[in-house]
Parts: C-alpha cells; structure tokens; sequence
C-alpha cells in the first residue's frame, strides 16, 4: 500500500513557482521566434501576478533584458533564472514531477527522451540536475532516469488516483520491454499512488507525444473531468473522441461515484503550410494560483464557449485566455510550455 503522507499533489494545490524553458534561436523556433517570444512574455506577465516564474535558458541575460521592458519591476521580482543549454521548450515533459512527503518535497527527475527517441533531448533531460545543482528549489532530489515518464503524461487528482492514457505509457521506444503491469507497479510505487485509471481511446491529429493525457482529460477541483467532445460526425476525431468519452462515463472515483464531466469543445481545425492538421486543443490549459490559464486559437465562437465550459470547472477561477497559435506551430500548447511547482518546493 502506498504511504498515504507522500502523495503527487493536483496542479490546483496552491503553487510556489511555475517554469518556463524559454524559446531561442538553436531550436526548433528559429524561424518564428518573435511570434513564439511574445507568446511567452503573455504567458510570464500573466503567471508574475500570481506566482514565482523558474526561467530556464542558456541565455538568462538576455531573456531578463527583455523582460525588462515589458514586466513591472515587481513583476520582475517574482523570477528567477536558471542557466542551462536546451534543445526545446517544453517544461512539462522535461521538469520535476514534485511529491510532497512528511519530510518535504520530493523531485523526481525522470528521463526525457524526446517523446520515445522522435526528437533529440539530451540537453533537455539534463535540466533537472543543472536546476538541483543551482539550488533552484527546495526539497530531495530523487533519480528515476531509469524510466521515461513526461509530465504531460500523467494527471493526479491529489488523492492517489493518476490518469493516463495507455497509447502513450505503452508507445515504442518509452519503457519496453516492461508489461503494462509492470508499467503500473512501477508508477505506483514511484508516484505513492493507490491507482492508475487508463484511458483507452482518444487522439489528436498531428500530435507528437502518443497522445498525452494534458491533450484530452484533465482533472480538475471536486471530482471533476474536463475533456474534449468532438461533435462533428464526419472529423477524424469523432469516433475516437466518443469511445473516450464513453470510458470516461464509466470511471468512478475512489468513493465509487461517477465523476462530473464537462466537455470542451473541439478547436477549430488549424494546418501547418503542409496542410497536415495540428493538435489544438483546449484541454491544454493550466491550473495556478486562482486563475486558469487558457490557451486561444484566434477562433472567437469556440474560444469563448471553450472558457465558460472551463468557468463550470473553476467558478472561482479567473479564466485568462493565452494566444497559443504560435505554440500549436510546434504541435504543443499552453500547458506543455509549464510545469508548476508546489509552494513547499520555493
């Protein structure tokens, strides 16, 4: 039985830092990395209100002359830096997943490696040693570079339950030639949990990580699931997006009952100059201290209808939309750019 005292908070635990791994021209965002940089400085503006903002580059200085001129200097005040070489920019899945424990926090630092080898992430998954090694958070260091587990992966509702979705744990090239038994034992013992609840179904076109759980459901406060419906019969999401749903409609909680659900609609289709359809999605959103940070597609309609279905999740939230078209260029969103931190670990 897992110890009950060390637990993987819910992203609504109250935050003491979130980070960014910030865009630069060595990567992937080169050509559009003023488009992408703004979208950053929103996102860092916003977050500065609320909590501390962890900044990983391999150009501090420069990221932190630029800030200067668009934040207040008590903005400012609210981030630190973190100097480290990167490939990408994507915290959630290269960033501590933090346990809290009798003793204090727990950063677990697992291996990254590019979404199952697609991409190259050597400096990525090194990001988590040069962060302990500079003191950046408080708490125990723990390595698990043994197993490949991204943060966008996974979702804890705080009380010992994970949802994951079994195309992604069970893809090539992550943690063969482990069962999906062993896969479970492994991450229940790692993450002190008391149970994994798998998703079968759901997909996005376009997406890169083998269908990350922070594309499709999301927990959220009050035994609540927030998850893309698609409702149009003739989208290539349409099938697989109700066979998610009907799962989701047969999961219980801990207690036995049936979640809350509430649908999000589906985003507006968005192509690349290829015409290969992108992964936009409003379930990519993250939870920090008293707002939601909600990523937008330049669709008004279904931008807002996406945050009044968010607003029934959190009515005490503000629901503050970020414009994430530059982000969904890359095949990520909002929520694949952070990684939040709990106020025990600052």
């Amino acid at each position: 039985m897992p110890d009950s005292l060390t637990f993987l908070p819910a992203e609504w635990h109250e935050q003491g830092a979130v980070q960014l791994t910030w865009p630069h021209s060595n990567t992937d965002w080169r050509p559009i990395l003023e488009a992408v940089n703004r979208c950053y400085i929103d996102m860092a503006k916003t977050l500065s209100t609320r909590v501390h903002i962890i900044i990983v580059s391999p150009e501090p200085a420069h990221i932190r002359q630029t800030l200067q001129t668009e934040l207040s200097v008590r903005s400012l005040s609210h981030i630190s830096f973190c100097k480290a070489p990167t490939n990408d920019t994507w915290a959630r899945d290269h960033g501590f997943i933090t346990l809290l424990a009798n003793d204090g926090p727990h950063l677990l630092d697992f291996k990254f490696n590019g979404w199952g080898e697609k991409f190259p992430a050597n400096l990525d998954n090194e990001i988590c040693r040069r962060m302990a090694e500079q003191n950046i958070l408080k708490g125990t260091y723990e390595s698990h570079l043994d197993f490949v587990l991204e943060g966008g992966s996974i979702e804890s509702d705080g009380k010992g339950t994970i949802l994951t979705t079994s195309q992604c744990l069970l893809a090539p090239h992550r943690n063969q030639p482990m069962t999906k038994e062993q896969i479970e034992a492994r991450l229940l013992d790692m993450l002190h949990a008391k149970r994994i609840l798998w998703l079968d179904h759901g997909y996005l076109a376009g997406d890169d990580t083998d269908c990350h759980i922070d594309t499709l459901a999301r927990f959220c406060p009050d035994d609540t699931i927030a998850y893309v419906k698609c409702l149009d019969p003739n989208d290539e999401h349409y099938v697989e997006l109700a066979q998610m749903e009907a799962q989701l409609k047969e999961f219980r909680t801990m207690e036995g009952k049936p979640y809350r659900l509430i649908p999000l609609p589906m985003a507006k289709a968005i192509y690349d100059e290829d015409g290969t359809r992108l992964p936009a999605t409003y379930a990519n959103f993250l939870i920090t201290n008293g707002a939601v940070l909600m990523p937008t597609y330049g669709d008004e309609a279904t931008d807002l209808k996406a945050k009044e279905q968010l607003q029934k999740a959190f009515p005490t939230y503000d629901i503050v939309g970020i414009d994430c078209r530059p982000l969904i260029i890359q095949h990520g969103s909002l929520h694949c750019c952070t990684m939040q931190f709990p106020k025990e670990a600052l």
